[in-house]
């Protein structure tokens, strides 16, 4: 194999690795924020921040179409804690959820799913406070 291709070849694994691994950011000093695509056309943003000791969880999904039925579970530490029916909304097309959570000792691992009622569409996001 040439150099050319060795690069080419590197080059292509480095994009195929940012665009299916969801990505990770501090919206603040406290907060941590992950995002990343769904099995569809739509995309997932999680964001956990402190709040008077307890962690504030809000999960987004944007579809980009109005009207859209989901089904969304909120887990933490592997135990559901919500559960509900959403409505993708507005002119952006999505819809928020918010829960807030306890503070337990050690990290609190926090895992969000949606599912689009018409085709199962899925959106699944995990992050750890």
């Amino acid at each position: 194999m040439n150099a050319t291709k060795i690069r080419a070849s590197v080059a292509a694994a480095a994009i195929a690795a940012t665009l299916f691994t969801p990505s990770v950011a501090e919206a603040g000093d406290a907060d941590t924020l992950r995002s990343g695509g769904c099995s569809g056309f739509a995309d997932w943003k999680l964001k956990l921040s402190p709040q008077n000791g307890r962690i504030e969880v809000e999960y987004e999904v944007d579809a980009n179409r109005r009207g859209q039925r989901w089904q969304v579970a909120l887990f933490h530490d592997g135990r559901r804690v919500m559960r509900g029916n959403f409505t993708t909304r507005g002119i952006s097309g999505s819809f928020t959820v918010r829960h807030v959570a306890a503070n337990t000792a050690g990290g609190d691992r926090i895992r969000a799913r949606a599912v689009r009622t018409s085709d199962g569409q899925t959106c699944a996001g995990r992050a750890t406070f």
